[in-house]
């Protein structure tokens, strides 16, 4: 079992605090595989197994305890004695009102440490921030990233026939497990099919499966480009749908809250401040990605753009499309106190490439790392801007 460090390293100052611990991210991307290192962890510091409660909500055994009276009853009834519970909750998404159990839990339970995990972030955000007000802490869960691959696969993480592997079929745990590339698919469209199913259909209320296919469809063909709503628009209708604008951002704020796309926004980076139009769009997983995607070829530049804002957000950064005067940089990742920018190609082929990728940072005045990420084995490195490999940065060992 791969031992997922990167998020580990994150949660384990928070075993022991009354804070609910919130571990939120798309179906099967290894939620429930870390709550299990957790408890694992905890069992190893000698904490009593009788102390530790786990249930999975997909487990026909616990199906009473989607009742969230009897959910809360249940794990009332488990506490003993002053020590420390850890309580687990997987895939909580599945209990009616859980937010109401979580929040009585806490306030009720001095001895406890509450740890949750879901596949919706409407679920796990807007609902439970209101109810707990400022008394949990959240982490985002990805699927595995290229360096996890290769650790889980034991594959050679210089080899690019590997690397675009990765790249087309995308990093669900699970999927490893196939070599087949009709198996890779079929278990994917299962993935996709549940995430439609129970998290978009079934709680979200919208129905029109075929519907978010096809702008499902759009938003992968036109990954890291800027979103525009009459393209769209445009595209449906000549799919024969009849759309209008209110529905059409329904369905993509669905697809959002599934966690199928993330929304990336543009930060002026004079003006310093960030702008709500023409933002860009990209998938979680390429995987998923693939299964939608229209064409048999991948787009390499733009599957190498998306594999770098995944890698940023799975390093805990926050993410933007940087304005300048004259155009735009790629990514502005932020941190605390560390901002990085980023130029992604697919190679520095010439002159006229490596100008263009490069010149990109002359309106940007200040003196964070700037970066060129490109399959180029060469180092084109010049005037302070930093050069890398795209394959040698995604194996550096950074949390």
């Amino acid at each position: 079992m791969l031992k997922r460090e990167i998020y580990l390293s994150r949660i384990r100052g928070f075993y022991d605090s009354d804070l609910v611990k919130i571990l939120v991210g798309i179906r099967r991307c290894g939620k429930s595989v870390i709550l299990t290192q957790i408890m694992d962890e905890l069992k190893e510091k000698q904490v009593d197994t009788s102390h530790i409660i786990y249930i999975n909500f997909e487990f026909i055994e616990n199906e009473e305890l989607q009742d969230y009276k009897k959910l809360n009853s249940y794990i009332k009834d488990q506490i003993k004695d002053n020590k420390i519970y850890y309580v687990f909750l997987d895939k909580i998404q599945n209990v009616d009102k859980f937010e109401k159990v979580v929040n009585s839990l806490r306030a009720s339970v001095k001895n406890i440490s509450i740890f949750i995990t879901g596949s919706n972030s409407k679920l796990l955000s807007e609902e439970i921030s209101t109810v707990l007000s400022g008394r949990y802490v959240s982490f985002n869960i990805n699927p595995l990233n290229y360096k996890e691959y290769i650790e889980l696969t034991n594959k050679d993480p210089q080899d690019e026939s590997e690397f675009w592997d990765f790249v087309q079929w995308g990093g669900l745990p699970n999927r490893t497990q196939f070599t087949d590339e009709n198996n890779i698919k079929d278990y994917l469209h299962s993935v996709f099919d549940s995430i439609i199913l129970r998290d978009v259909v079934s709680r979200l209320g919208l129905k029109d499966v075929v519907l978010f296919n096809l702008i499902l469809q759009y938003i992968v063909d036109t990954t890291g480009r800027e979103f525009s709503a009459k393209n769209i628009i445009n595209f449906l209708k000549s799919e024969g749908r009849d759309v209008s604008t209110i529905t059409l951002y329904n369905y993509l704020d669905a697809l959002c809250k599934a966690l199928i796309i993330k929304k990336i926004y543009r930060y002026d980076i004079h003006g310093k401040a960030i702008l709500k139009t023409l933002n860009k769009y990209y998938v979680t997983d390429l995987g998923i990605a693939q299964i939608k995607n229209n064409n048999f070829e991948i787009n390499k530049p733009f599957a190498l753009e998306n594999v770098v804002f995944n890698e940023l957000i799975t390093r805990g950064y926050e993410v933007y499309i940087g304005k300048t005067k004259k155009g735009e940089i790629d990514f502005i990742a932020t941190k605390t106190k560390e901002k990085l920018y980023f130029q992604v190609a697919y190679y520095l082929k010439d002159e006229k490439v490596i100008e263009r990728e490069f010149s990109a940072f002359n309106d940007i005045d200040d003196n964070y790392p700037k970066y060129v990420l490109s399959m180029d084995k060469c180092d084109f490195s010049q005037n302070g801007i930093i050069h890398k490999n795209l394959i040698d940065w995604l194996l550096e060992d950074k949390n």
